[in-house]
């Protein structure tokens, strides 16, 4: 099949053009524009690297400097500023909403590859404060392989675990009460043998206790005293009740063998981690585990991309946005733009950090003395982490709760 290309008058012209790309999965857009916003050079290219390369030799022959834009940064664009950044060249990311609200400024309604990239090169002609995409380094590529492998398993686990928890509260709803299915392993060993009142009567406890015990449940005697004590509340047999039984069985043993598999993944995340430099320095921070340190890397990429702590607290959220018109002032709310995945990071490992005595605890208790709820404190908290972890890895130090000495000059 072949490729139809729709090419513009192109005429090289020195200085500085602007070239914004619309990328895509199997192929993105180019458009060039000059320093008048006129469109110099616009055509469609296949995601290959012949093709990109062609094209890039194409674009860097019309001007004597030329600035890159792109409005995905992703897996589908990873191969484009890989090849630039082979070849010397910078590519900014203009986001998807920016390009949406910009595409109205102009003339036309219609919605093309072609005038999408044309407005991303005329947006990146009028700001020079969007982020520079950086291509990761190794260890970065395969912390965000491994994260995102991670996340599948994990959506999958408490989607078992709320139908495996809905079908038992149908049947069987005392042994649904009884038991924290989401954190106890003993409890999902259990279901895979008994699901229903009478299975459990049948067994008794100590038949039900060498069964836990030889299949390696922890405190088995106290699952099994649990279980037949929800046994005992209902003596009445629920209508499909054998069907329901199946399939609780079923999904028990799909959430085991989950277990498992994240327990290799979380293990591998660990050891590559841990070869990250200043992997002790982000473990130091009370909350901060390999896993939300993995998270960490791979959200917030090169430190130095952030000129003080208050960049890295802005990247993910945690600074309000001024909303004042007119006579009201002091408007504050919370911001739009920012990183989910780096909010997250900081929110969790906060959350995590307070329930332990320490500096992050009394922080947190502070802020609850002073009439904040509960979210709105965690969230005071994961500003305050942000600088702290901000300044250790900057002075390259591990975490201690006194402050360090500061010496003479």
């Amino acid at each position: 099949m072949r490729t139809r290309w729709r090419t513009f008058a192109c005429t090289p012209t020195p200085g500085c053009v602007w070239c914004g790309i619309d990328a895509g999965k199997g192929h993105h857009w180019a458009a060039v524009v000059d320093e008048t916003g006129a469109t110099v050079w616009s055509k469609k290219i296949d995601n290959d690297e012949s093709a990109i390369l062609t094209a890039l030799g194409e674009i860097l022959e019309l001007a004597d400097e030329v600035h890159w834009a792109v409005d995905i940064s992703g897996t589908s664009s990873a191969l484009l500023p890989a090849l630039l950044t082979a070849h010397g060249q910078r590519a900014v990311y203009v986001p998807g909403r920016t390009v949406n609200r910009m595409s109205g400024a102009y003339r036309g309604e219609a919605k093309t590859d072609a005038r999408d990239a044309y407005v991303i090169a005329e947006t990146a002609r009028h700001r020079r404060d969007f982020a520079v995409i950086d291509v990761p380094a190794q260890l970065a590529a395969d912390l965000a392989l491994l994260t995102a492998h991670r996340s599948d398993p994990v959506a999958d686990r408490v989607r078992m675990i709320n139908r495996l928890r809905d079908v038992l509260t149908g049947v069987f709803p005392a042994l649904e009460r009884a038991f924290d299915y989401s954190a106890h392993r003993g409890a999902l060993v259990l279901l895979t043998g008994c699901q229903t009142p009478a299975a459990i009567r049948r067994r008794g406890r100590a038949r039900l206790t060498a069964w836990l015990t030889n299949r390696g449940v922890r405190g088995a005697d106290a699952v099994a005293a649990t279980a037949l004590e929800a046994a005992q509340a209902q003596l009445t047999a629920l209508p499909g009740e054998d069907v329901a039984a199946q399939i609780v069985a079923d999904l028990a043993t799909q959430i085991l063998a989950l277990d498992d598999r994240l327990k290799r993944i979380d293990r591998r995340i660990r050891e590559t981690f841990r070869t990250h430099p200043q992997a002790g320095i982000i473990e130091s921070l009370p909350g901060m585990g390999p896993i939300l340190g993995a998270e960490f890397v791979v959200a917030a990429g090169d430190l130095a991309a952030y000129a003080d702590a208050g960049h890295l607290a802005s990247a993910a959220g945690l600074v309000p946005v001024p909303r004042d018109s007119g006579r009201r002032t002091g408007n504050l709310h919370r911001p739009k733009r920012y990183s989910r995945r780096l909010r997250r990071v900081f929110y969790l490992s906060a959350q995590t950090s307070i329930i332990r005595e320490g500096p992050n605890r009394d922080f947190y208790l502070k802020k609850r003395g002073e009439g904040l709820k509960h979210v709105q404190a965690v969230i005071a908290l994961a500003r305050r982490r942000a600088s702290v972890l901000w300044a250790l890895l900057r002075d390259n130090r591990v975490f201690t709760s006194a402050p360090p000495v500061a010496q003479a000059a």
